[in-house]
């Protein structure tokens, strides 16, 4: 199996792939999902939500937090994750420009 050449796509596109690979994962949506509806959470609270082993969620966290989609802040023993408002912004405006309107002219 070879490499992917990102370097033959411009910094948009790999950007774009970054972004959507972060989000490639049914927990990650639900993780996001579950934040944007509660405005915070403790990560034990994404256990019981979700019904997935602490050490995947985790998993998934380390992922989103990577890319700062969202940010935590340690409180006692537990770590208080949220949104990062700011890239949250960056990924609205980069998929709103990737899903421009499309028009179907029936060609296939």
């Amino acid at each position: 199996m070879g490499l992917t050449k990102t370097e033959i796509f411009n910094e948009k596109q790999n950007r774009l792939a970054q972004m959507m690979k972060a989000l490639a994962h049914p927990a990650r949506i639900a993780i996001i999902q579950h934040l944007l509806k509660s405005q915070a959470c403790i990560c034990g609270d994404l256990v019981d939500e979700l019904g997935l082993a602490q050490a995947t969620i985790s998993q998934h966290l380390k992922e989103l937090k990577n890319v700062g989609l969202i940010q935590g802040t340690i409180e006692g023993t537990s770590v208080c994750y949220c949104i990062d408002p700011k890239v949250w912004k960056q990924y609205k405006a980069a998929f709103d420009g990737f899903f421009v309107p499309y028009v179907n002219n029936s060609c296939c």
